[in-house]
């Protein structure tokens, strides 16, 4: 186990309503890499196995995260991957997303 989050989001990333990946995000509860401090948000690269039974995803880069309590599976459009990167969350995006979209109708 590297690094443990909570409040996490499976998030798939898609391009034109196919699927380019998925990511996860979440926020730091302990990290044994030291690449995150305690309450930063965490966003992998893709991800290339989870273990639901172990709560336990793996990524493409080698990192392992071990999933706290519940979380929930998400999507997002390719343009907005920044935006995760950035520490919006999958939720803050789609208010977002719904609030630009309230403004057009």
């Amino acid at each position: 186990m590297n690094t443990v989050v909570k409040n996490w989001h499976i998030v798939t990333v898609l391009e034109n309503g196919e699927l380019v990946g998925k990511v996860l995000w979440g926020i730091c509860v302990e990290d044994e890499t030291l690449r995150f401090d305690t309450g930063d948000y965490v966003c992998s690269s893709k991800i290339v196995e989870i273990i639901p039974t172990e709560k336990l995803v793996k990524t493409c880069k080698g990192s392992s995260y071990l999933l706290e309590g519940d979380g929930t599976t998400t999507e997002v459009n390719v343009e907005d991957f920044d935006l995760l990167r950035q520490g919006f969350s999958p939720d803050e995006i789609n208010r977002i997303r719904a609030v630009q979209q309230d403004k057009i109708n």
